[in-house]
């Protein structure tokens, strides 16, 4: 036989904060109309997007509040005994906005959302207790959200900067090893020298066709496709008919330098028994050089991202900077070459000559840059143009103009498009914090403006920040 919960009592009403300022007459009213219920541990109370049934008391044990997001579960904190959830959204008629789980076996009661909402209004205390709370409420589940969004956006620009970088770093590697197999050839050459009598005046003659041969393949054009693959197999061909053994793996470097059949019997009339290492000694003086040219681009590049990174983020020079805009858009651009590079858009810039230097909280500003193309990436997809624009507002204001040539935001979502939460993204594609948080940057940090136009043929977002630097 299952015992039904005991009623609620003035008395454990009394030790909740939200009745704090009732009598007991007042108390008695609440007390009768709380429908009291039992709930084990690891038990969901409450559900993320479902809408709250009522006002619901805690009267023993604890629940842990969490936020689900892409099934992830993040917590926000306990609420033990006594105390009350759910009543900003029982009062509005929404969902809590977050889940909640027993932690403890609990004894909590429900007060029903229209009676609920009567003896609120009726109890004027406890409508002001109410809405003090929605403030904080929400102060804190914006910040999670804003907290998990700068991780996502982290995370996403870590991944791809690992693989731009690693792109650098591998052909490093892999020219760094031919290098070593490169130098060993070299080395051994001399040995061969020794060992086939070759005389002062030869050796001199080949050092001199080595030079010709390094000199040429530095400075001849690149030769085509099909060009290359002729010149290879002709080479292929004058090697073998003079014995060279795998020939092939001399004829690129050779036929690339436009060596011909006057400067191969030169190499043989110097080396005589030496020819093939001597050839060998040529080639792989010229591969050497182009892997040390390949690992210079691979340093330079691996450098250039590690500067964009820094300056992304402005690395050891503090929360204040006196910054140029363009540096800023194209260290921004640069994080986001990963995801540019998966698509056919094109970006234009179009910047201003002359354009001062501001004073501005740098690595927020780059946020604003990194929502605004992010958002203009995500609405182009495969093809489009993307166009950056800077210029000056008469004698105030510096202006950044970021358009698309994109289908534009749709009516319905204009005007809520820098509302907390608010995304036209899919499922688990977007927190809609990006714009609001942009907003937020740009007006509130920077004493700017942040607005937008949209249509059939795209849409661009206007930034102006004061010259003055009014920076809070």
């Amino acid at each position: 036989m299952t015992v039904a919960p005991a009623p609620v009592t003035i008395a454990e009403l009394r030790g909740i904060e939200l009745f704090a300022d009732l009598d007991d007459a007042q108390l008695e009213r609440w007390a009768v109309v709380a429908q009291p219920f039992d709930v084990p541990a690891g038990e969901l109370v409450a559900q993320q997007e479902v809408a709250a049934d009522g006002l619901t008391l805690v009267l023993e044990g604890a629940l842990q509040a969490m936020l689900q997001t892409e099934g992830r579960a993040e917590p926000l904190g306990q609420h033990a005994a006594p105390t009350w959830i759910g009543a900003t959204a029982a009062m509005t008629g929404s969902s809590i906005g977050v889940c909640m789980e027993a932690e403890t076996p609990c004894r909590l009661a429900l007060v029903p959302k229209d009676t609920f909402q009567e003896l609120a209004i009726e109890h004027r205390p406890v409508f002001r207790r109410v809405m003090a709370s929605i403030g904080p409420v929400m102060a804190r589940v914006t910040a999670v959200e804003q907290n998990r969004e700068r991780l996502a956006s982290l995370g996403t620009m870590a991944a791809g900067l690992a693989h731009e970088l690693n792109n650098p770093a591998a052909a490093a590697k892999r020219s760094a090893s031919e290098v070593v197999r490169a130098l060993d050839t070299i080395n051994a050459t001399f040995s061969a020298f020794v060992e086939a009598g070759v005389e002062r005046e030869q050796a001199e003659e080949l050092v001199r066709l080595q030079r010709v041969a390094v000199k040429a393949g530095t400075e001849r054009a690149a030769m085509g496709a099909v060009e290359a693959a002729d010149a290879e197999d002709a080479m292929i061909d004058l090697l073998e008919d003079m014995g060279v053994q795998e020939a092939w793996s001399l004829a690129e470097p050779l036929a690339s330098a436009g060596l011909g059949v006057e400067w191969l019997q030169d190499v043989r009339a110097n080396a005589g028994p030496a020819t093939e290492p001597a050839l060998r000694w040529a080639a792989a003086s010229m591969t050497a050089r182009g892997l040390a040219c390949e690992l210079q681009e691979s340093a330079d590049r691996m450098s250039s991202l590690v500067g964009a990174v820094k300056s992304y983020a402005y690395m050891d020079r503090g929360e204040l900077v006196e910054v140029d805009l363009h540096e800023g858009l194209d260290s921004t651009l640069v994080i986001l070459g990963h995801k540019l590079k998966q698509t056919k858009i094109e970006v234009v810039r179009d910047y201003a000559g002359g354009l001062p230097k501001l004073l501005v909280r740098g690595s927020e500003l780059n946020q604003v840059w990194t929502n605004i193309l992010d958002n203009a990436i995500d609405a182009l997809g495969e093809t489009g143009t993307i166009t950056i624009t800077t210029g000056l507002d008469g004698s105030s204001c510096v202006t950044v103009d970021i358009a698309d040539d994109g289908p534009g935001i749709p009516a319905e979502a204009q005007g809520r498009i820098f509302d907390p939460f608010f995304t036209t993204k899919g499922v688990g594609a977007g927190t809609g914090l990006g714009l609001e948080t942009a907003r937020r940057i740009v007006e509130e940090r920077h004493t700017g403006s942040l607005t937008f136009d949209t249509g059939p043929a795209g849409t661009t977002f206007h930034v102006r920040l004061p010259r003055d630097g009014a920076v809070r």
